[in-house]
């Protein structure tokens, strides 16, 4: 296959739906240490929707995924839940009337929506967000077309920067008021966007 239809997105959907349902207490467990303690909440229920409403995606690609922003953020109003919305927005933007999108295109669809969440967010790299494990993906999976390694690529991407900024002091949004005490734990986010690609 040469590209990314609206039934690969269907289909990615319908997989990542089950599987952060299946991690939902972990996250929300996650959250509770350095934020409110709903990520899980959040995830689940915006990819439920997502989920649901697979099967009336339009078949273009950059309208199905607005369609997808638009349903997380029906169901999700955190900040989490606007985030991810822009991410798909921005997807929407690049890919928009096309019925396919080249699978080497998907390094610079998350690079477009990094961008757009960090100035939705008003957050940097560096400071130990989802924004940290996006960077790592679009730059891990640069170069790359074949389905399966772009997916191998973007999992060892997010696994590095979990790993790499779990030592480190979240410095935006409701984490950075622990300090101190958020080092040594992964950052919700990040590990959100870990179980997604898992699911995939």
């Amino acid at each position: 296959m040469a590209g990314f239809t609206t039934d690969d997105l269907r289909a990615a959907a319908t997989k990542i739906a089950a599987h952060v349902q299946g991690v939902a207490d972990e996250l929300n467990a996650a959250d509770g240490q350095l934020g409110d303690g709903d990520l899980g909440i959040t995830v689940s229920k915006g990819w439920a929707e997502i989920a649901s409403a697979a099967d009336g995606l339009p078949d273009d690609v950059g309208m199905a995924f607005l369609d997808c922003a638009k349903a997380f953020q029906k169901v999700s109003s955190s900040s989490y839940g606007t985030l991810t919305a822009t991410a798909f927005m921005a997807a929407a933007k690049a890919s928009k009337g096309r019925t396919e999108v080249p699978f080497a295109e998907i390094p610079a669809l998350v690079a477009a929506a990094r961008d757009a969440m960090m100035t939705r967010g008003k957050a940097d790299l560096g400071d130990k967000t989802v924004l940290d494990a996006l960077d790592a993906v679009a730059q891990a999976t640069e170069g790359k077309e074949d389905p399966a390694t772009l997916l191998a690529a973007a999992r060892d991407a997010i696994t590095q920067a979990l790993d790499t900024f779990r030592p480190q002091e979240n410095r935006v949004g409701r984490a950075r008021m622990f300090g101190e005490r958020s080092k040594g734990l992964d950052d919700p986010g990040m590990l959100a966007l870990a179980r997604v690609a898992e699911g995939l």
